[in-house]
């Protein structure tokens, strides 16, 4: 008896050792495992994204043309010429960048405006259960499922000027037009990119919006509508109020992917976009990879990165300031 209670002495106090000495690594080890787990991806995030804009940013101050392509490390050093020609409205380079820059800003305003009313009003007509409301929902994502050159490619046709399904509805069927209209060149390219970009772009705000409402008490409407609030009223006053936080995240991230936008216009116009549709997107890629002038590309990328960056700082900072007014 006596030599039980030795030996549960014993493993108590190595126990209590245990506790106190040999387990401090282990929960270092605890402590250091999502940081161990996190490596990976934050490796592959330096090399897929950091490393390049850092060479991005190098190439930018030099002279890199198509004779420095095989080893672009021996290119003169070029200074600030890069960025002075680029934003030099007089000369032919910087105006054409200044017209590209002005068509993707109409652009962007005008498809972010249209993708976020058409998604928002959609979101609020399928608030209310009613039969069917799940088949719409998912045919209301499928321009946002799906892969987005197979979705280009059917506009593609649908836009051309003989045969395309746009043309057909719109002249032989509707008579509309006087003629077929050419859509895919001169200034209805514009319009073509427009349709494309909100008809693939609605579905995703659709989507947020759908989320934010579901965080609205119904109790708010059912309030309302007993005190004599019809249904604009409701969405003025509770439903937009309510979904500020979520549209001032949306419009963001809408603004981004628009104003980077490249695979649609490249899909839609090949290399060489008309005129009306250049796209500052399109037009690093012509100013890189069709004149070879990577210097040249480059700092206008650089440029392109410093604006987002600027818009993005102004909108953040103006959107906090009027939330805190309301949080207070």
């Amino acid at each position: 008896m006596t030599t039980t209670v030795t030996e549960r002495a014993t493993v108590r106090k190595d126990a209590s050792g245990a506790a106190g000495g040999p387990r401090r690594p282990g929960r270092i080890r605890r402590i250091g495992l999502p940081y161990l787990l996190l490596l990976p991806a934050l490796l592959l995030e330096l090399l897929v994204h950091l490393v390049p804009m850092v060479v991005g940013i190098v190439m930018s101050f030099k002279e890199l043309t198509q004779a420095y392509i095989r080893d672009w490390g021996t290119a003169p050093w070029a200074g600030l010429d890069n960025y002075s020609v680029s934003v030099d409205f007089d000369a032919p380079v910087g105006e054409a960048l200044l017209h590209s820059f002005l068509v993707t800003v109409a652009f962007t305003l005008l498809s972010v405006g249209l993708c976020w009313l058409i998604g928002t009003a959609a979101a609020i007509c399928m608030q209310d259960a009613f039969r069917g409301r799940g088949l719409l929902r998912a045919l209301f994502l499928v321009p946002y499922a799906l892969p987005v050159y197979a979705a280009v490619i059917t506009w593609v046709f649908m836009f051309q000027h003989d045969n395309g399904l746009v043309n057909h509805v719109l002249h032989d069927q509707l008579h509309l037009t006087d003629k077929p209209s050419f859509w895919l060149i001169g200034d209805n390219a514009f319009y073509a990119l427009l349709t494309v970009s909100v008809w693939k772009g609605w579905p995703f705000a659709f989507l947020i919006v759908t989320a934010g409402l579901q965080n609205i008490p119904r109790e708010l409407y059912e309030a309302a509508a007993l005190d004599g609030a019809g249904v604009w009223q409701q969405i003025r006053r509770i439903t937009l109020p309510s979904l500020r936080p979520v549209n001032q995240v949306l419009v963001l991230v809408l603004f981004l992917w628009t104003f980077n936008d490249f695979n649609t216009p490249y899909v839609l116009f090949g290399r060489a976009a008309p005129e009306a549709a250049d796209l500052v997107s399109v037009h690093i890629y012509q100013a890189s990879f069709v004149t070879w002038n990577f210097g040249a590309g480059s700092a206008m990328s650089v440029l392109l990165l410093l604006f987002l960056l600027l818009v993005t700082g102004v909108y953040l900072a103006v959107t906090s300031r009027g939330r805190r007014p309301a949080d207070a």
